[in-house]
């Protein structure tokens, strides 16, 4: 798309980048409205959590999870400055798939703070995650939990992959919990080879990736 394209297309007032997203959406999820987790403050003019919002779906593929997508580590609104750049902002958007945990009792609120969590290291730091890449967290993922996921390894969400937008590419990075043996054997050989074989024999059980806390 030219930026002259780009302008005749869309209104100044428009969320283009979140047009993107959401037409992604819609082809696994149809006219479903998920239910949609704002900033209070938007990080621009001083709040505290970095992405604009978390959407959560709930996923009956595989097996009935929480689908958790970001929005705002791609760039969400109109500037046409940004029409034909290879990435969109940071060239990725979070996706997080969890099996329902019992002592949330609804929504993983907390799941939407490790995403934003994850979200200001990128913004305070400029170090960006890509697919094959792992992150210990050195604690329970969920405080206060009896839980052995410890850690994460990124993959391409399987079922909304890598989009093309105006303001260029944008990659669903999924967010996969590990647990202490896994993340143990990662950083005994922390290469992106080793995360690709982890991720490939993890999806031998589970294709999808859905986290479970409960794992052993």
């Amino acid at each position: 798309m030219t930026k002259e394209e780009y302008v005749s297309t869309f209104r100044e007032e428009e969320s283009v980048g979140w047009l993107f997203l959401d037409r992604q959406l819609e082809t696994v999820y149809g006219s479903v409205e998920p239910r949609h987790y704002a900033a209070e403050v938007p990080y621009v003019i001083g709040g505290n959590d970095p992405l604009d919002g978390v959407s959560i779906y709930d996923s009956e593929a595989q097996n009935k999870h929480y689908h958790l997508i970001t929005y705002g580590m791609s760039e969400l609104y109109y500037d046409e400055e940004l029409v034909g750049g290879d990435f969109s902002k940071w060239g990725f958007e979070f996706t997080f798939r969890l099996k329902p945990f019992e002592a949330d009792e609804g929504d993983p609120f907390w799941a939407i703070e490790v995403l934003n969590n994850l979200a200001r290291y990128v913004f305070e730091t400029g170090n960006w995650f890509e697919e094959n890449h792992f992150v210990p967290i050195n604690e329970p993922i969920r405080l206060e939990t009896d839980t052995d996921i410890v850690g994460l390894i990124f993959v391409q969400d399987p079922e909304l992959g890598k989009i093309e937008t105006p303001h260029g590419d944008v990659t669903f990075l999924q967010m996969v919990g590990i647990t202490s043996k896994e993340l143990d054997t990662l950083l005994e050989n922390p290469t992106i080879e080793a995360v690709e074989a982890l991720a490939n024999n993890l999806k031998k059980d589970n294709p999808l990736l859905i986290t479970d806390l409960n794992r052993k």
